[in-house]
């Protein structure tokens, strides 16, 4: 008789316009199809992985892992686990397999493989190729930027003046904090400049 292979499921999305349903059917029937038990999920509804707001949830993830509840973490993509870059994606998926659980996707198959060597080297291949796409998007936009402002000199990117939001933007803290006067008044004494300068 076999033993059953117990996993756990990861979901996060990262706009509460989002919906993290689509991608828990979609793991539920890997699972099934697979012949997997799923003894958790963890699910992360408008949680940005940009600023870290997974982390409290990994944390009990490895947790779990740590003492034995599952021996497979399947997630949607890699990027539903972390979006902090190669080094981070990495050292997730290295604090997991250093526990005994591998962490397999449904979008890169090649996660799947048993060799955590392997694992490594391609995350960290797919990983170079996700930065250099980013990259030359970056470039062309910065190209067709370029080619607007030589044929149209009155032409300005961004935002039309008086454009409105469609809804309030989050503030940081940081951001509320220079709102509040507080760090502008340090940044300005450290200048050698008063609040009352300007």
């Amino acid at each position: 008789m076999t033993a059953t292979v117990t996993v756990a499921i990861w979901a996060r999305v990262s706009t509460t316009d989002q919906e993290s349903g689509n991608q828990l059917l979609e793991l539920r029937e890997w699972a099934a199809r697979r012949g997997f038990t799923v003894v958790q999920e963890y699910v992360l509804d408008g949680a940005s992985a940009w600023k870290g707001e997974q982390r409290a949830l990994l944390d009990q993830a490895l947790a779990d892992a740590r003492l034995g509840r599952f021996s497979i973490m399947l997630c949607w993509a890699l990027d539903r686990v972390s979006r902090e870059g190669v080094e981070a994606t990495l050292a997730i998926m290295r604090r997991f397999r250093e526990n005994g659980v591998m962490i397999w996707s449904l979008k890169e198959s090649w996660t799947e493989t048993s060799d955590p060597r392997m694992a490594e080297l391609l995350s960290s291949l797919f990983a170079w190729m996700a930065a250099e796409e980013s990259r030359r998007r970056s470039e062309r936009i910065r190209s067709g930027i370029q080619r607007k402002q030589a044929s149209d000199p009155d032409w300005k990117p961004g935002r039309k003046a008086g454009a409105k939001d469609v809804k309030p933007r989050r503030r940081s803290g940081y951001v509320r904090s220079w709102e509040d006067g507080a760090r502008r008044a340090a940044f300005r004494a450290a200048d050698g400049r008063t609040a009352a300068s300007g």
